[in-house]
C-alpha cells in the first residue's frame, strides 16, 4: 500500500506542481488537463486546460494534484486546514533548504530551527496557500542544544 496526499487548487495545480517539481527534485509523470478528458465529458471553455490529474514523484514518495471549479468546490478559495504535508529528512541543511524554497512567497507559522524532538523544524503555508512541516529526523545520540 502506499499513501499519497492529493492537493486541490483554484485553477494553479500545474504551476505549483513545476514548483514542487523543482524544490523536491522531483518529475511530473502525469498532467491531464479537462480538455483532454472523454469527447462526452462535458468541460466548460474557461477550464479546458486546467489539470484534472497531476502526479509529482519524488524518489518513491508521491504527491498528486487537480484544479477544482468553484461551481463544484464552494470552498476552494477559503484557507486550507486541518492537514499538513509533511516531510521528513536527515539532514539540518537539506531541511532548511526545502523549508526556505517552500516558504518564499509563502508564509512561516513557525520558523525553521530545533525543537525539543528535533534537530530542525518548521512549519509554513506556501505561495499556493499549503500548509507543510519540515522535520529532521533526529540521530540515536542527538540531544537538544547539544
Amino acid at each position: 500500500m502506499k499513501i499519497v496526499t492529493s492537493l486541490s487548487f483554484p485553477g494553479n495545480c500545474r504551476e505549483a506542481f513545476e514548483f514542487y517539481a523543482g524544490v523536491l527534485g522531483g518529475e511530473i509523470t502525469a498532467a491531464y488537463p479537462y480538455g483532454e478528458g472523454p469527447p462526452e465529458m462535458p468541460v466548460p471553455p474557461q477550464i479546458k486546460d486546467w489539470l484534472m490529474h497531476c502526479w509529482l514523484q519524488v524518489g518513491d514518495q508521491a504527491l498528486m494534484g487537480s484544479d477544482m471549479h468553484p461551481d463544484y468546490t464552494s470552498d476552494m478559495n477559503k484557507p486550507k486546514d486541518g492537514f499538513d504535508v509533511t516531510l521528513h529528512f536527515d539532514s539540518v541543511d537539506k531541511a532548511r533548504r526545502i523549508y526556505d524554497a517552500l516558504a518564499e512567497g509563502g508564509s512561516a507559522g513557525m520558523p525553521f530551527g530545533e525543537t525539543f524532538w528535533s534537530p530542525g523544524f518548521g512549519m509554513l503555508k506556501d505561495r499556493f496557500g499549503v500548509p507543510w512541516m519540515i522535520n529532521v529526523m533526529p540521530s540515536a545520540d542527538w540531544r537538544p542544544g547539544a
